[in-house]
């Protein structure tokens, strides 16, 4: 009897030792474990704006001792292919893309819900995070010479559709016929009847306008020569006809696991592009002709 009480107290020292060895080694591992033993692959769409943002989300992960592997110029329709299929682990993304183009639902026009439900929907069907959205919002509008505006106090689309009549349209064409071009518009503000409307090529619509040879263009909210703030306005959508494209990290949900200060690293960086400041940095990529690498190091410099 003693001599099986001696065993099993030996047992039992044993058991102890070796499981207190593994937790101590647990311990020392998860102490001694730094961003620089992760290497985080950011993926970029390939246009201006996400290689730009991309950039930043990278500059400010690598300043905080990450390791990062850079797959830049993905074809917008493959980005979200290439994060499901673990080729990248984060890349900035479009609220408004994320609702339509990839869930498949509806329209919405409030910037939060389309958040939130894309936060939802990412999460439980593909295991990715949405961190928090800029206010910086990617979506249609509509471009003004600015000298035809400040004469008829135009500032909202409301404004131009009261005032149409007076205005010169340069259209792209197909966007007297797109859904979400001038018939979701007229839906909602009401008949644009314009002193006249003309068809010309979308690379040369802000040159017309710099001529005087139109008033108002169709536009994306963020192009780089809207930052010519003497020569153009962007209208506000007072109605929220277009739906909002607010820019935002998509993350991985493993990785974000393993590094959650990840999360507050690129949060920080959101809160601060705004609509007026990325317009800025495409302008001195697309107009100024800077590379996007210095651009965005550039800003990330500015904000810390």
């Amino acid at each position: 009897m003693k001599s099986k009480k001696t065993i099993l107290g030996v047992i039992i020292s044993i058991i102890v030792i070796v499981v207190g060895g593994v937790w101590y080694y647990n311990s020392q591992s998860k102490e001694s474990a730094s961003p620089s033993d992760t290497t985080i692959r950011i993926g970029s769409k390939d246009f201006t704006e996400s290689l730009v943002v991309a950039e930043i989300y990278a500059q400010a992960l690598e300043d905080n001792g990450y390791n990062v592997k850079r797959v830049y110029n993905i074809s917008s329709s493959l980005v979200h292919k290439s994060i499901v299929n673990n080729k990248i682990d984060l890349y900035p993304e479009y609220t408004g893309t994320g609702l339509m183009t990839i869930l498949g639902m509806k329209m919405m026009t409030d910037p939060d819900k389309v958040y939130q439900t894309v936060k939802a929907k990412y999460e439980k069907k593909y295991h990715l995070t949405w961190l928090k959205y800029a206010k910086a919002n990617d979506s249609s509008g509509l471009a003004m010479r600015k000298a035809t505006a400040d004469k008829y106090n135009i500032k909202t689309i409301s404004d131009l559709q009261a005032n149409a009549s007076k205005i010169r349209m340069a259209s792209q064409g197909e966007y007297e016929q797109r859904a979400d071009g001038l018939p979701m518009l007229e839906k909602v503000y009401g008949k644009f009847n314009w002193k006249s409307s003309k068809v010309y090529d979308n690379s040369l619509k802000y040159e017309i306008l710099d001529k005087d040879e139109a008033d108002v263009t169709p536009a994306y909210t963020t192009e780089g020569r809207l930052a010519e703030t003497k020569k153009f306005v962007l209208l506000k959508d007072d109605k929220h006809v277009w739906p909002p494209y607010n820019l935002a990290p998509v993350v991985r949900d493993n990785i974000l696991k393993a590094n959650p200060k990840i999360a507050g690293i690129l949060n920080k960086v959101s809160a601060t592009l705004d609509t007026a400041t990325v317009t800025k940095l495409n302008a001195r990529v697309d107009i100024d002709g800077e590379e996007y690498t210095k651009v965005a190091k550039d800003y990330y410099k500015s904000i810390k």
